[in-house]
C-alpha cells in the first residue's frame, strides 16, 4: 500500500463518513419499504378487522393469491399493453422532439401550431380516446395513438425549453467560429437539452401505460385494460386489484428503462 492509502486507511474521520453514507444508503431502502409493508399490515388488519366484504376491497392476501392463482391470465394480457404502451412512448415522443426541433429553428411554424398542441392537450383523454377509437377502429392503432397523444406535449414543451436553454456565450462563439445550424444544434442545443428530454421520458414511461389501458378500457378483448373491466363488472376484486398491482409494475419497468438510459446518456 502506498503513504496515501495508508493515511485513509487510518484516518478515523474518513471511516465514520463512509460509515454515515452506509448508512444513509441502508435507511434510504428501509424506509419506503417499511412505509410501505406497515400500509399493507394495517389494510389486512383494518380488512379483517371490520369484515369488509371481499367483493369490496380484498385483503392483502386474497390479491396475492390472485396474483399467483390467475398469473397466467395476467401475463398474457400484460404483454398487449406492454406493446401498445413502448409504441405509443416511441411515437409519441419521436413526433414530439422533431417537432420541437422544428418549433426551435422557426418561430413561424411556432407560432402557428403551439396554440394547436396546448389545445390538444387540454382535451381529457378518456373523452378524446372514444373519437380515436372511431376514427382508427378498435385495433391496436388506436390504443399507440392514444398512449402517443399523452405521451407528447409533456416532452415537446421541455424538449423546446432544453434546446433553448442554450448559454448565449456558446451560441456567439459557435457563430464566431463559422458554425453551420447543424453543428450548432448537435454539438450545442442538443447536449444542453438531454436533460430536459430525459425529465420529461420519465413521465412519459408511466403516461403511456396510462394511455394504452385507457385505449384498452374503450374497445379491446385483450390487456390489462380488458382485465380491469372485466374483473369489475364480474366484482372479482381481487383480480381487479392484482391487475392494477400489474399495471403500477409496468409503469415502475419503464420508468426504470428509461433512468437507466439517462445514465448511459447524461453523464455530466
Amino acid at each position: 500500500m502506498t503513504a496515501i492509502e495508508n493515511s485513509q486507511a487510518a484516518d478515523p474521520e474518513l471511516d465514520v463518513e463512509r460509515a454515515l453514507e452506509r448508512r444513509q444508503k441502508m435507511l434510504a431502502i428501509a424506509v419506503p419499504l417499511g412505509t410501505a409493508v406497515g400500509l399493507i399490515l394495517l389494510w389486512q388488519i383494518g380488512v379483517r378487522l371490520f369484515a369488509v366484504p371481499t367483493y369490496i376491497a380484498p385483503a392483502p392476501t386474497d390479491v396475492a393469491y390472485a396474483l399467483v392463482d390467475k398469473f397466467p391470465i395476467l401475463l398474457a394480457n400484460f404483454w398487449p399493453t406492454l406493446y401498445e404502451s413502448v409504441l405509443g412512448f416511441v411515437v409519441g415522443n419521436i413526433a414530439a422532439v422533431l417537432i420541437a426541433v422544428a418549433f426551435v429553428h422557426s418561430r413561424t411554424v411556432e407560432r402557428a401550431f403551439f396554440p394547436i398542441a396546448v389545445f390538444v392537450n387540454t382535451i381529457p383523454i378518456l373523452a378524446i380516446a372514444p373519437i380515436l377509437v372511431l376514427i382508427f377502429g378498435p385495433g391496436l392503432t388506436a390504443k399507440v395513438v392514444i398512449a402517443a397523444l399523452i405521451c407528447f406535449f409533456p416532452t415537446l414543451v421541455n424538449m423546446v425549453r432544453g434546446l433553448q436553454a442554450v448559454s448565449p456565450q456558446a451560441l456567439e462563439l459557435a457563430r464566431i467560429l463559422s458554425a453551420s445550424k447543424s453543428e450548432i444544434f448537435w454539438k450545442i442545443r442538443l447536449p444542453s437539452s438531454l436533460p430536459f428530454l430525459f425529465s420529461a421520458l420519465k413521465i412519459a414511461a408511466t403516461t403511456s401505460v396510462i394511455g394504452a389501458i385507457v385505449g384498452e378500457w374503450v374497445g379491446a378483448d385483450m390487456g390489462l385494460g380488458a382485465l380491469i373491466i372485466d374483473a369489475t363488472f364480474n366484482f372479482n376484486s381481487p383480480l381487479l386489484y392484482a391487475t392494477v398491482f400489474m399495471s403500477s409494475g409496468l409503469s415502475v419497468l419503464m420508468f426504470a428503462t428509461v433512468s437507466i438510459v439517462e445514465r448511459l446518456v447524461v453523464r455530466w
